[in-house]
This record gives C-alpha cells, sequence and structure tokens, in this order.
C-alpha cells in the first residue's frame, strides 16, 4: 500500500521504526576515508531521513550488518563452551536494489548450502529491508547486465523528493508500527525508481570453455594486484570467513572463537598443514574470484553471484577492473567459438 506523506511525517514514522527495532543505512562520515580529508559512505544506525545518504552509493555494502566483520561464535573453559545469546530486537536495513538481490545470494550460501549457519540465520531473521531508490545508474555499476536493476522482494519503499516521502509498506509489522502516523495520509500509487541502462557495459561470457582457465589476462592481471583483498571486503556477495581462537591472558585455557572476514585474494588464504597451497600466485587467485561469480556460482544455483555493484572497481587501488575482465572474457569466448 502506497502513501505521500510530508518530510515531517517520514521523519516521525522512520522513528516510530527506530522504537522498534535499530534502523541501518547508508551513511556519509566526513573525515573517515581512507585517505586524509576523504569522506567514505557505509551503514550506520539512523534516526532520520536527513541522516541517510540517498544520492551516492555505498562504498561499502549492508553485509557487514548480517554478516558481522568480527563474531564471537563461542567462550571456551577448559571443559565446556557457551554460545552468546543473540539479541532479539528488529534490524531494518535501507539498501539499493543490486544489494537486495546479494541477499539472495549471502542466503543461497548460508542458509541452502547445506545446513543453515545458525550465526547468520539468527540475525537474518530479524532483518526488514527498506528499498531504496535509484532513479540514475552510478558511474561504476552493471546492474542492469545482471539482472539486478529492479526488485520486488522487499519489505519496504521509501523514496524522499523534496519535502515529500513516497512509501510503499508490503510488511505488515511496519504498517502496525507506523499506524498512528500512516492513518492521517491518504493512500497512492508510488513508482518506483530503478535505473533501465548503465554506463558501464557488460557481456556475460554464457560458454566457457576449459581454454578460459589458462588465458595469459590472468597472469597480466595477477602482476597488477597487490593482494589487498579490499575487492572482497566492499563487495556484498563475498562470503568467506577464517577462523581465530583468542586465549585470556588471566588464564590460557580460556577465551573465545571467532569468525572474520577473510579474502580469496589474500597470502594465506589457501594454505594447508604442511606448507601446501591451492593458489599461490595472485592471477590465480584473480581467476579464482571471477570465475567463481560469473560462472561456477551460476552452474550450481541458475544465477550469477555477481550483482554488478561496481564496488570492487570503485575501491582496487591497482585500478583493475573486474566489469573490464569479464567483458575480456566474453571476447575471448566469442574469439575460441570462431
Amino acid at each position: 500500500m502506497g502513501y505521500q506523506l510530508s518530510k515531517a511525517a517520514g521523519d516521525k514514522l522512520l522513528a516510530q521504526w527506530s522504537r522498534n527495532g535499530i534502523v541501518f543505512a547508508p551513511v556519509k562520515m566526513e573525515g573517515e576515508g581512507c585517505f586524509a580529508d576523504t569522506d567514505v559512505v557505509r551503514y550506520g544506525n539512523v534516526t532520520s531521513l536527513d541522516q541517510v545518504e540517498w544520492e551516492k552509493k555505498s562504498d561499502y555494502s549492508f553485509k557487514e550488518i548480517l554478516l558481522p566483520i568480527n563474531e564471537t561464535l563461542f567462550y571456551f573453559t577448559e571443559d565446556q563452551t557457551m554460545v552468546p545469546k543473540g539479541k532479539e530486537q528488529k534490524i531494518l536495513i535501507f539498501l539499493r536494489s543490486c544489494d537486495l538481490h546479494a541477499v539472495k545470494r549471502l542466503d543461497q550460501i548460508y542458509l541452502h548450502n547445506g545446513g543453515e549457519d545458525f550465526y547468520y540465520n539468527r540475525l537474518r531473521r530479524r532483518a526488514k529491508f527498506i528499498l531504496m531508490p535509484c532513479a540514475e545508474t552510478c558511474d561504476s555499476g552493471f546492474c542492469a547486465a545482471m539482472g539486478t536493476n529492479a526488485c520486488e522482494d522487499y519489505d519496504a519503499y521509501v523514496s524522499v523528493e523534496g519535502e515529500d516521502v513516497f512509501l510503499d509498506i508490503r510488511d505488515e509489522e511496519l504498517s502496525m508500527w507506523g499506524e498512528e502516523i500512516l492513518n492521517g495520509n491518504s493512500e497512492t500509487t508510488v513508482a518506483l525508481q530503478f535505473p533501465k541502462e548503465n554506463k558501464e557495459k557488460v557481456t556475460l561470457p554464457k560458454n566457457l570453455s576449459n581454454e578460459s582457465v589458462s588465458l595469459a589476462l590472468w597472469k597480466e592481471y595477477g602482476d597488477r594486484c597487490i593482494g589487498c583483498g579490499r575487492c572482497n571486503f566492499v563487495c556484498p556477495t563475498c562470503t568467506c570467513f577464517t577462523m581465530q581462537d583468542i586465549f585470556y591472558r588471566d588464564n590460557t585455557n580460556v577465551g573465545e572463537r571467532r569468525r572474520v572476514w577473510a579474502s580469496c585474494q589474500v597470502d594465506g588464504y589457501t594454505d594447508m598443514a604442511g606448507g601446501h597451497s591451492y593458489r599461490k600466485s595472485q592471477g590465480e587467485r584473480m581467476r579464482f574470484k571471477v570465475m567463481h561469480k560469473i560462472y561456477d556460482f551460476e552452474k550450481r544455483f541458475g544465477y550469477p553471484m555477481c550483482v554488478g555493484c561496481g564496488r570492487c572497481d570503485d575501491v582496487c587501488p591497482e585500478y583493475i577492473s573486474y566489469s573490464a575482465c569479464i567483458n575480456r572474457l566474453a571476447k575471448e569466448e566469442q574469439t575460441h567459438e570462431k
């Protein structure tokens, strides 16, 4: 059901939602970028619509809300373990269409890829997703090519246009929380804003051959990659992690086990006992990442892992373009077919 509210009424609604859950949205954090005197847009807790960054795509995705960067799985002593209690408060996440499609990818890995992941599931079932508009495409995104530029699987849609707020609520609980505010406004049809095409044009290779794994382009990219892993950390669909056991100083037999984000691009990720490693060169790691995103995942689940957000292109300090790599693979495929 759609509504047109005043900005003041929209803020009251958000404040009401905040009383029932924690609201996260892209926020411009001044002076907190990687370099001096630079800003960054990443997710933070908001209580008003003016705190939300509506125009610029977030530099980091929503992923750290559902998959904490550092999460304690259990505490241990000499003879027992204890899982920390999870919170029950709802989580409301403002995000764009490409990121909402990324939730499906995270669910596939953590909920439908064998047994359910207990820790992800208890966070996921608390989450509600508030879709944000994308009136125009961002510079680096290629969501149209990935089919993620539009979506319908949202709990609410919120758009701020001047002094008006347009709202489409599908979740009964969200409607109930804002019932007093919404009752004073007439219903209307809300037109969702999605980009129909992107500045960045990407063609997905659909018939990759065995020769694709030995192409010269992997060494070319590998020579440039410094293995920092930033592309993985900003990606909304990268799901890899490692484990850390933390031992307390007062008693080294007591501590906690943590799940910590990891990257397939960094040294040590594929190391095994005895000093063996599956992928030693950066070219091999680049190949694994790209092929997993556009080939292996789709072969298993029927759709690509990548959602075309373009963050990996934005963040790479060596200006390695993942989208350009995909286009080169498509051209190599066409050459091989001829």
